[in-house]
């Protein structure tokens, strides 16, 4: 997989995302989640193109709508589900503890519910990114996401011109988090997906990214919006996903 379409559950923007040539969508369910449980299982169920994969962003560990959620995506079919907040080896057994009970009670095949650790959201989680390695045979990837981390930190929002987090600093947090996470993904043998490039219109900026990350060991990239699809497509092709 080289690229994942997040997106908000809703049928017109889902027949979006189909047509994008993503490999994967990502139905994101932050926020209330409650309306969008019931949307997000319709179009988890519907018939989907071969070779496309369909992923939930469910709620946080620490939040109490994270049982609801993952009852919802998981009796629909969800291939696998995002976690955000992720801190560490504790956060993937404790969400694959819950996944086995939800497969379980739905009749799916145990692990049949892959995870994507949204793993650098917390200044907590940056500490724990050495400690992904043999936790769970559903850990797939770790994905890169700074914007809860720069409002943890009280940093300033970043701009929508182009920046790269691949060009910063080597003392901005923002880039050490972005190295931990390659090598605490390295160390796990798990993929390693770069966040989202913010500014929609600048394709430039997005295929400077997209070169930087795959560079630098990324073999995938979130994605805001279709049109960022296929520059992602065309810069990952091939790129090795995990040791």
């Amino acid at each position: 997989m080289r690229s994942f379409l997040v997106l908000a559950p809703g049928e017109e923007a889902f027949a979006a995302a189909l047509a994008s040539g993503a490999d994967a969508l990502v139905l994101d369910l932050r926020g209330d989640s409650a309306p969008a449980r019931e949307p997000a299982a319709a179009l988890l169920r519907l018939p989907r193109q071969p070779g496309l994969r369909l992923y939930a962003r469910v709620a946080p560990l620490s939040c109490a709508a994270i049982d609801a959620d993952l009852a919802a995506v998981v009796a629909a079919g969800a291939d696998g589900v995002f976690l955000p907040e992720a801190c560490g080896g504790a956060s993937i057994q404790h969400l694959a503890a819950k996944l086995a009970v939800q497969e379980a009670e739905c009749g799916r095949p145990d692990g049949a519910t892959r995870i994507i650790a949204l793993a650098t959201q917390t200044p907590a989680a940056i500490f724990a990114l050495g400690r992904y390695a043999g936790v769970s045979a559903r850990l797939e990837a770790l994905a890169f996401d700074v914007e809860p981390l720069r409002r943890a930190l009280g940093a300033e929002p970043a701009s929508l011109a182009s920046e790269s987090l691949a060009s910063t600093g080597l003392a901005s947090p923002f880039a050490l988090a972005r190295a931990g996470l390659l090598l605490g993904a390295a160390a796990a043998g798990v993929a390693a997906i770069d966040g989202p490039f913010a500014a929609l219109a600048d394709m430039r900026g997005l295929i400077a990214e997209c070169r930087a990350a795959r560079r630098d060991g990324f073999s995938a990239k979130l994605a805001l919006d279709g049109a960022q699809i296929p520059p992602i497509n065309q810069t990952f092709v091939g790129a090795r996903p995990a040791l």
